[in-house]
């Protein structure tokens, strides 16, 4: 999406924001605050995949990395400002995780199909993990009563008001990754993922800025499930699995991978899709969800913000 039409898609974005309290009811705000910070996790994924070409099947262990960390330190007893402690534990646990696998397997040499495996690999392992210890997670059942958000002293809890956070939040994280995609570092990860060896012929340490980058989108995606968790009340493994990062890959592929603003309207599309089949039946969504996958990959490979710029082609290819 190019930079005139990005500008609007979020002005008018934030505009539809800022009034959708004004027509809805509380339920209906839930829903879209609980598609929002979704959508932010689907940013966070884009942000590295899309500029960078390389796919992390397994962003679903940062996301639920967070939540759980979340959990733990705003529900321990005797813990001074948890929200705040909680929150940067949060972003600091997942961007670890990512600097430790991101290390090894950038600087390995492991690129493509390989690194797509082993992400993936790590969410099933984070799973499990989490399943097994019960005593400090919950096992199956997860970690339910989690306290909600509170900044000195002043308890974010009603819809308008975790609403307006999830809003805000999505829209500076936006505005941050399209800045740092525009500037010289995001030119040089495009360089990178086109051709590796030649931008690192050209002086650039490749591994350095495919790990840094793959920190930042971790530490977003632990953001947003730390948001997830403290606004929901509750954490489960459902969170941290397999299905999720697949979801995740599916938002970004429908709405436009490389487009960040797209990722966000893949994942309020398809959560609204999930929760009107959900509904009819439970056990028939994982498979129009693999559906989806196999369509947006031979039909729209660039999601469906390519539909606008490809009708916009053909029309000036018309002649007079």
């Amino acid at each position: 999406m190019r930079g005139r039409g990005w500008v609007l898609a979020i002005g008018v974005g934030a505009s539809l924001l800022t009034v959708f309290p004004a027509f809805a009811d509380d339920y209906m705000l839930t829903v879209l605050r609980d598609a929002l910070i979704f959508g932010l996790f689907a940013v966070s994924l884009d942000f590295f995949w899309g500029s960078t070409g390389i796919l992390s099947f397994g962003h679903a262990t940062f996301f639920g990395l967070g939540g759980y960390v979340m959990a733990l330190v705003s529900m321990a007893h005797g813990m001074p400002a948890p929200t705040v402690l909680g929150l940067a534990a949060a972003v600091g646990a997942p961007a670890a995780l990512a600097m430790i696998v991101g290390y090894f397997l950038f600087f390995g040499g492991v690129r493509g199909s390989y690194f797509t495996i082993v992400t993936l690999a790590l969410s099933v392992i984070a799973q499990q993990v989490v399943i097994s210890w019960s005593s400090v997670t919950g096992g199956d059942t997860g970690l339910l009563g989690v306290p909600s958000l509170a900044f000195g002293g002043h308890e974010i809890s009603g819809n308008l008001a975790t609403y307006g956070v999830a809003s805000v939040t999505l829209v500076v994280v936006l505005l941050g990754f399209r800045t740092i995609l525009q500037s010289r570092w995001g030119k040089i990860l495009t360089a990178i993922g086109d051709n590796e060896i030649r931008a690192a012929a050209l002086g650039h340490n490749a591994p350095a800025r495919l790990t840094f980058t793959f920190v930042i989108s971790a530490a977003v995606a632990g953001l947003a499930g730390a948001l997830y968790v403290a606004m929901a009340g509750v954490v489960a493994p459902d969170l941290i699995g397999l299905l999720l990062s697949t979801e995740a890959i599916v938002w970004v592929a429908v709405g436009g991978r490389g487009t960040l603003i797209g990722s966000v309207a893949g994942a309020v599309l398809v959560q609204r899709a999930q929760q009107e089949i959900s509904s009819m039946n439970p056990s028939l969504w994982p498979l129009i969800l693999g559906c989806m996958f196999v369509i947006i990959v031979f039909v729209l490979p660039d999601g469906f913000v390519s539909i606008a710029e490809r009708s916009r082609a053909l029309f000036k290819r018309r002649p007079a």
